[in-house]
């Protein structure tokens, strides 16, 4: 079995900031960790490019095991990446009151903060 990739490591959350994010969009990184540390009780770790907070470890039917953050975003390029892991279909009525995203299965991609709202 393959090593998984994604992992905690020591790099801190303002340290990543500064390295890899525009200084344009650091706001509302700010933002969404101080959310997200508010409602997990977490610190931020990084896991590469990803904001985790707190930890879980899944399970596949096939028996192989990984952790990953309970809550977790990422400043790439274009959008801000919520990570939802029970899925997007899971909050799909405060979904309907967010304002405008796009999203994949367990990912909600944003533009900026200011274009949804953020209650």
């Amino acid at each position: 079995m393959s090593e998984q990739k994604t992992k905690p490591t020591a790099e801190t959350f303002e340290h990543f900031l500064a390295r890899a994010v525009e200084p344009s969009r650091h706001a509302d990184c700010r933002r969404v960790a101080a959310i997200m540390e508010k409602f997990s009780g977490e610190r931020p770790v990084m896991w590469g490019a990803i904001v985790g907070f707190g930890k879980y470890q899944y399970k596949y039917a096939s028996g192989r095991t990984g952790d990953w953050p309970r809550l977790a975003f990422s400043p790439r390029k274009k959008d801000l990446t919520i990570y939802l892991a029970p899925g997007v279909d899971h909050y799909s009525e405060l979904l309907a009151r967010l304002g405008p995203y796009k999203n994949g299965k367990v990912c909600l991609y944003l533009r900026s903060l200011a274009d949804v709202d953020v209650k």
